[in-house]
């Protein structure tokens, strides 16, 4: 089978032929038998602009188009091209051509999810199951992993993609886009100073650091001081969010996509926290990375072959077209990035390793070693008084927590009473998700989030029996704080949802449920906040 993939998102007008063997897997597509030409757009100055993108579409697709047609040694069997997202209308010019090059070659046309592909590529080359996936690309950010059916977003940014985060310092100091490689090559000259560093649950915020950034550079920070640091707390949350979502799911396997993924820096991050853990870790080659349509070529002949073609008529491109919003056709719906691990009696989890006794738990938060040392120092340090002390606000305020007999802010060390039987993700049950709803309603009127509400950090006694019997626990507030801001409170209630839906069969369901006890015992402008949240959509 001959498939021939165009892609046009954004700044790459790209054209691609694989071949692969249609009675086999995806293990038949050879990465060196995918040819690939591509003609980038570069502005002239500034970042992206979406007219002249789209005009540089018009002009180069026919021309890489003829040379991957050229390159295919053989009859096309279907044409695949990047329905979403992106640019509309850069997307609207690669459409036209697909669905023009299909009619003449009368074959089936495939309208192929951008970042899944990204996704997809990585899984594929790598041989991995079901990997926890990493996406880091231009304007986008996000954790994911696959369950029931399709790609489920365990973990995005609240604002901007990383690569466009750092585009924006990059004009604002006067260099040309892109901007990505320029901090890089500075940051080889860079010493570390503090900035912002926004994690919530497996959420992220980059607006932050990027005031912070463009401040400093304004104060005479020199730049390579400041690349340096946007590069270290940047990908370090990265990493931070792809550990956590090991964690949630059990998972031992993490694969990396995205055009930022090309940085030296963000793979070593990420290779060094995977080996950290004893977990396996795959980046392709940085052609499969940055956008091309080699990827879309590959996705594209794994959906032709599992029957998943689209008429003209329902071809219109979606510049908002999320990839849980994708229908996975070509993968077994059984197929889960959530494990189930054996109770052990030492754990690891995202930030610790915990060690279980019969009465009591110690945790303590190691060193990470992706993580630049005066970064690291702080955060251990601080989440370590955060978390003891919110554990015991929680508690006054009629919240079930372990009672914290002692605290070591130096080591990151916290020693707990031992409570529940299992986490909430081993044994979800409506009742329980509408205790933590009502748990969360009762931290939030006090004043406090909890950071990282997420189904591996609620503890639940056995359902008889036992002095904890039918009690649903909060812990591990390390990424909590005080707040009276609603947004605060909404992403208390996003990081839930998210995690219902990486380890959830029936999610939906438990989400409304949330939802309901929630609006039942929490403040109604925090749901319509939450609602507010989920519509953001930053696939754009």
């Amino acid at each position: 089978m001959r498939v021939l993939g165009i892609e046009g998102t954004a700044w790459a007008a790209s054209a691609a032929v694989c071949v692969s063997d249609p009675t086999d897997g995806a293990s038949a597509v050879d990465p060196d038998s995918v040819f690939i030409e591509t003609d980038a757009y570069q502005p002239d100055s500034g970042g992206i602009h979406p007219r002249e993108a789209a005009e540089h579409m018009s002009d180069a697709v026919p021309a890489v188009v003829e040379t991957a047609l050229e390159a295919a040694d053989g009859p096309i069997d279907a044409v695949a091209f990047s329905r979403g997202p992106g640019l509309g209308p850069c997307l609207r010019t690669v459409g036209t051509a697909a669905r023009a090059l299909a009619g003449a070659l009368d074959v089936p046309l495939v309208g192929v999810n951008h970042m899944v592909a990204h996704l997809e590529i990585g899984r594929q080359q790598s041989g991995f199951d079901s990997p926890v996936c990493l996406n880091a690309s231009g304007a986008n950010a996000h954790v994911l992993g696959y369950r029931n059916g399709r790609y489920r977003v365990l973990g995005e940014t609240m604002d901007t993609g990383v690569g466009n985060a750092l585009d924006k310092f990059t004009r604002h100091v006067g260099w040309s886009h892109p901007g990505g490689p320029k901090v890089e090559a500075a940051a080889k000259d860079g010493e570390y100073v503090d900035l912002p560093y926004v994690v919530k649950g497996m959420d992220f915020s980059f607006s932050g650091i990027m005031s912070a950034a463009k401040d400093a550079y304004k104060q005479g920070v020199p730049v390579e001081d400041v690349c340096f640091s946007l590069q270290e707390n940047v990908f370090a949350m990265l990493t931070e969010v792809a550990e956590r979502a090991l964690s949630l799911t059990g998972s031992d396997e993490l694969v990396l996509g995205g055009g930022v993924g090309q940085n030296d820096r963000l793979r070593a991050m990420l290779a060094s926290m995977c080996d950290q853990r004893g977990a396996d870790f795959y980046a392709p080659e940085p052609r499969f990375l940055r956008d091309n349509a080699g990827m879309i070529a590959v996705l594209g002949a794994e959906m032709a072959r599992a029957g998943d073609t689209i008429g003209v008529e329902a071809s219109a491109v979606d510049p908002n077209f999320r990839p849980d919003q994708v229908e996975v056709s070509w993968r077994s719906a059984d197929e889960s990035v959530a494990r189930r691990r054996p109770g052990r009696d030492e754990r690891q989890g995202a930030e610790a390793t915990v060690e279980i006794g019969p009465e009591r738990v110690t945790k303590r938060r190691l060193p990470k070693r992706y993580r630049h040392p005066d970064l690291d120092a702080r955060l251990r340090r601080d989440r370590t008084v955060l978390e003891a002390r919110l554990t015991s606000e929680a508690r006054s305020h009629g919240v079930p927590t372990p009672v914290v007999y002692d605290v070591d802010p130096v080591e990151g060390t916290i020693v707990f009473e031992r409570v529940g039987a299992t986490d909430l993700r081993d044994d979800l049950t409506p009742d329980r998700v509408r205790a933590v709803a009502r748990h969360l309603a009762a931290i939030h009127r006090a004043g406090f989030v909890h950071g990282d509400p997420t189904t591996r950090n609620v503890r639940v006694g056995r359902p008889t029996g036992g002095p904890d019997a039918g009690r649903t626990y909060l812990i591990d507030f390390g990424l909590g704080y005080y707040t009276d801001d609603v947004e605060d409170y909404a992403m208390d209630l996003h990081v839930f949802g998210q995690s219902l839906d990486g380890t959830a069969d029936d999610a939906p369901t438990l989400r409304e449920t949330f939802a309901d006890a929630y609006a039942e015992a929490g403040d109604p402008d925090v749901l319509a906040q939450l609602a507010a949240i989920e519509g953001r959509g930053r696939y754009q």
